[in-house]
């Protein structure tokens, strides 16, 4: 399905990079405390009744942007506690397939529909990140869950919950003692996971506006 982030191929500007193996692929988001290890424990991320079904949530594919978007875990207590959740390559596919660029939303949707009947996914494609959170020249794809499919996503999309987050502080000492490791070290030293290039079709490439 990909190929390894050694590769000597150009770099897409637009790309899907992620950990994952043949049955599931794994995606990012950070949540205080009193979300996170209900969550974890019992595996099921509305396990606390903090969590809200009622809420859109953003997930990341890319570990290093989701160290940039949380500050290793450190920005605030809302984001205190990086999860990393598996999900089913099929729900993945089809949760791409209803995507559409958060610059194209007002063509698709109402500003009601946005606040709760609209089942498209929002996609938008922000500067990737080294694990040090310098900008690279490429653009990694951060996924918005809309309230219509939130229940479902919770419920049937996700089979593995993992609390990563000692992971993200441990990079961040890693870093701030050694700014010169080597992305091949820190993989090495398990503070980055491997990604590799995710592959799509070219439909699905057309719906997420992959050639830029």
């Amino acid at each position: 399905m990909g190929s390894n982030a050694s590769d000597s191929a150009p770099i897409p500007y637009r790309q899907i990079r992620a950990s994952y193996n043949k049955d599931t692929i794994t995606v990012y988001q950070a949540y205080s405390s009193t979300i996170a290890l209900p969550a974890v424990k019992e595996q099921k991320l509305d396990a606390s009744p903090d969590f809200r079904l009622s809420r859109m949530t953003w997930v990341k594919p890319s570990w290093a942007w989701m160290m940039y978007r949380s500050g290793y875990s450190y920005k605030d207590t809302r984001q205190a506690h990086i999860l990393a959740i598996k999900m089913k390559h099929e729900h993945f596919l089809h949760m791409l397939s209803l995507a559409v660029l958060t610059h194209d939303i007002s063509t698709v949707a109402t500003s009601t529909e946005l606040r709760g009947k609209d089942e498209h996914v929002k996609v938008q494609w922000d500067p990737e990140r080294t694990p040090a959170l310098g900008k690279l020249p490429y653009r990694s794809i951060q996924i918005g869950i809309p309230v219509a499919l939130i229940e479902q996503w919770v419920d049937n999309w996700i089979v593995g919950i993992e609390d990563v987050t000692e992971r993200a502080r441990a990079l961040k000492t890693a870093l701030d003692e050694n700014s010169n490791l080597t992305i091949e070290e820190l993989i090495q030293r398990r503070l980055v996971p491997e990604e590799r290039l995710y592959e799509l079709s070219d439909d699905l490439q057309k719906v997420l506006h992959m050639s830029g």
